[in-house]
């Protein structure tokens, strides 16, 4: 069966490095290429404005190999909006599900210290947001095996298993 796209990219730790050194500068290939259409939820616990945030993008896609199309950058900029609040606090996810408006199917991308995820994915659960959605983590999924399983049972209480993207880039490096 043919999955729907996505209405909205919502962006756990948008002001955190990961965004800045990799997410921003994927999100302005893709508006450059047409595949970036969607609303770009930004949330973070800074008390950012939005132009704050605009510029972050900027000096981060400026910082990345440069700014070579004025026009896909501009289309960026225009598509994102910010909220400020605590992963652990049930307004935050409200402020969310104000900004996603009428947008189906969010994907929820998870750049956040992995002692986060477990609190973001029962918040978007109790929120109502995980209907229908996806969530994406990013970074170590779990310390261990046992942390790893726990994790996995929590984001089943929330999401299915096919609604589930897994992001763990560390797996794969050689230890020292």
């Amino acid at each position: 069966m043919a999955r729907s796209q996505s209405g909205a990219l919502v962006i756990f730790g948008v002001t955190g490095d990961l965004a800045h050194k990799k997410i921003f500068p994927a999100l302005y290939a893709m508006v450059k290429r047409g595949a970036l259409k969607v609303p770009v939820i930004g949330v973070a616990f800074p008390k950012w404005s939005l132009e704050r945030l605009r510029k972050r993008v900027t000096d981060s896609i400026r910082e990345s190999g440069g700014i070579d199309n004025k026009r896909a950058l501009q289309q960026l900029l225009s598509l994102l909006k910010y909220v400020s609040g605590d992963y652990k606090d049930s307004n935050t996810f409200t402020a969310i599900k104000e900004a996603l408006g009428n947008a189906r199917r969010p994907a929820h991308y998870l750049a956040i210290p992995p002692a986060l995820f477990e609190t973001v994915i029962q918040g978007l659960g109790a929120a109502k947001l995980a209907d229908h959605a996806r969530v994406i983590v990013e970074k170590p999924f779990g310390r261990d095996l046992a942390s790893a399983r726990k994790l996995n049972e929590v984001a089943h209480t929330v999401f299915p298993e096919d609604s589930i993207f897994r992001i763990d880039h560390f797996l794969g490096k050689k230890r020292s």
